[in-house]
């Protein structure tokens, strides 16, 4: 009996929750009012989904063209052998779903991905088919970001990043012995030359000023499984390191291994705490925006893992505390972004403000939100820790009070 329209979007709607790489900022500017045609619009920061900074939703339409996939992952439940429901939207119709719900103001933006049909290329086509009718047939002007699929043909790929906001290529598991095992119809290097082919053509358009004529998608993100196999937290972030030196990516998403029906029997029986994924956004923020590199968030691990307890940095400043206390008024830069408590703008503001006379713990407190991470590891005219760095219940004392997990990265 064929199912109606809702059911295959309930059906396609929730096969999509496990894939968390939906990174979206940095769209090209399309605007449907300055232009006076089509509908939708992006913004140069584009859209995601996920909460911002001020607590809000911003959505996307996010759905699999089908949920049946002749691939057999042991970690997905699309896979050929899941005995789930199976259905599957032409392009017409995901084209024409999300018009519809751009129109009643559900969505600003669409994530579309696919289970593996007839083959890698077939699949690419129809991904490209559906943004294809967007843009061209319905004038959409929002947002799009497809999921790429490794094994497809370079040239469709580059199709793709026409069409596209953001392309992404799942890595999945941080180890190339895992992926043999748990996915042994995917390849590590197709994964990579994949990755590679988007970071050419995006720096190819970049550098190229006739193909700055002609949109391409700004970026590349990826995923990869947290808890399936059994990777150290150092090992993931080795993986992702390279593949930002490597590829250029946007980002790294990572996404705790969640236990799915009639699952195999070389899965873990119990999912990883979600506070192991939390604290590995944070070290990837660190690696990305503070400057630090992986080798010194491994110092941060006990056993290759990071402390669930403490964020990264923290944990860095205590295994390191023959670095500190860092004097607020001389440490260059980047020892101020060292300093557990101080982010990027804090330790902007610092900079800016010492210029015009020596900062004393009450400037300091006007600049930061909280001294308490700060105090232990800065002097100032007015303020030394003493022996409060070299205290054994330092750590203790740091430990936040328990809480929901904090939607903000680490600073």
């Amino acid at each position: 009996m064929p199912l109606h329209f809702s059911q295959k979007l309930a059906i396609l709607a929730d096969a999509a929750k496990y894939d968390a790489s939906c990174a979206s900022s940095g769209g090209q500017k399309r605007d449907s009012l300055r232009t006076g045609k089509g509908v939708g619009s992006v913004t140069g920061a584009g859209i995601c989904h996920s909460f911002t900074p001020d607590g809000r939703c911003v959505s996307l339409l996010k759905i699999l063209l089908t949920n049946y996939c002749m691939y057999d992952c042991a970690f997905c439940v699309n896979r050929v052998s899941s005995n789930v429901p199976r259905t599957r939207f032409t392009p017409a119709e995901a084209a024409q779903l999300t018009v519809d719900f751009y129109r009643r103001n559900y969505i600003e933006g669409l994530f579309l991905s696919s289970g593996i049909i007839r083959s890698p290329d077939a699949t690419m086509e129809q991904l490209i088919e559906t943004a294809r009718l967007l843009r061209e047939e319905h004038a959409f002007h929002g947002y799009i970001h497809l999921k790429t699929i490794a094994d497809a043909d370079p040239a469709l790929i580059s199709r793709a990043g026409e069409l596209a906001d953001r392309l992404s290529v799942n890595i999945e598991l941080p180890q190339e012995a895992s992926l043999k095992t748990l996915a042994p119809e995917k390849r590590m290097s197709t994964i990579r030359r994949s990755m590679a082919t988007i970071r050419g053509e995006i720096d190819g358009h970049a550098q190229d000023k006739s193909a700055r004529k002609k949109r391409f998608a700004t970026g590349q993100s990826t995923q990869m499984i947290v808890g399936a196999d059994s990777a150290d937290d150092t090992a993931i972030l080795r993986t992702s390191a390279a593949l930002y030196g490597g590829y250029s990516l946007r980002r790294v998403y990572y996404s705790a291994f969640s236990p799915i029906p009639d699952a195999s029997a070389a899965l873990p029986l119990r999912a990883p705490p979600l506070q192991r994924e939390h604290r590995l956004y944070q070290a990837d923020w660190l690696l990305r925006n503070y400057g630090f590199d992986v080798e010194e968030l491994a110092q941060a691990t006990d056993g290759g893992m990071l402390d669930l307890d403490l964020d990264p940095k923290t944990s860095w400043a205590l295994k390191n505390r023959a670095l500190f206390p860092v004097d607020i008024n001389r440490a260059p830069r980047e020892m101020l972004l060292r300093v557990p408590g101080l982010g990027v703008r804090v330790a902007d503001r610092v900079i800016a403000a010492r210029r015009h006379g020596a900062l004393r713990l009450d400037d300091v407190s006007r600049l930061a939100s909280s001294l308490r991470r700060i105090l232990p590891f800065i002097t100032a005219p007015d303020w030394s820790p003493g022996a409060t760095l070299d205290s054994e219940r330092l750590k203790q004392k740091l430990r936040p009070a328990p809480r929901q997990l904090d939607l903000f990265p680490c600073a």
